[in-house]
């Protein structure tokens, strides 16, 4: 049974939802038909067709490929890896590491000790959008965020069987 209509959905995506419509969700049980609904949506968003197993991130999914293979792939097709790799790796990533860069985001003086903490902003190479921004030492290395068990959520949580390439 839904709850929530299409178009609640697609507003929880778009970001334009009603707070109260937001919390009233958050607050309640999920609705049965809630993930193929989102999934769907996303589907109908991106003008390739490898099936959507998982969003991975704003512009980002995780994708059953012909061959079998599950791949990490942005809103414009963009392929960065398989879903075991760390995509993060695959990205143009910029990185804020001096006063001059950081004043480009923060008032002067209110912005970080680079010696203390980088910004690191990772974008597509194909459309450049920007996927994750991370606030870091500059030691600090470049950790895949994401690590779903895509088998089991579908297996234990949705009762059924991965969607296969048709």
């Amino acid at each position: 049974m839904t709850q929530y209509d299409r178009k609640t959905i697609e507003e929880l995506i778009d970001g334009t939802i009603d707070f109260y419509k937001l919390k009233e969700m958050l607050s309640n049980f999920k609705d049965a038909d809630r993930f193929d609904i989102y999934i769907s949506i996303l589907q109908e968003r991106v003008p390739w067709d490898d099936p959507i197993l998982l969003p991975a991130g704003l512009h980002l999914y995780i994708v059953l490929k012909p061959d079998g293979k599950r791949v990490v792939k942005c809103d414009c097709g963009h392929e960065f890896c398989e879903a075991s790799d760390n995509w993060k790796l695959h990205a143009l990533i910029h990185v804020r590491d001096t006063e001059e860069k950081m004043v480009e985001l923060y008032p002067k003086l209110l912005a970080p000790d680079p010696e203390w903490q980088v910004i690191r902003e990772y974008y597509c190479p194909n459309c450049a959008s920007q996927l994750e921004v991370e606030a870091v030492t500059p030691w600090y290395p470049i950790l895949k965020d994401f690590e779903p068990d895509i088998d089991a959520f579908y297996n234990e949580w949705l009762k059924r069987p991965i969607p296969q390439v048709k």
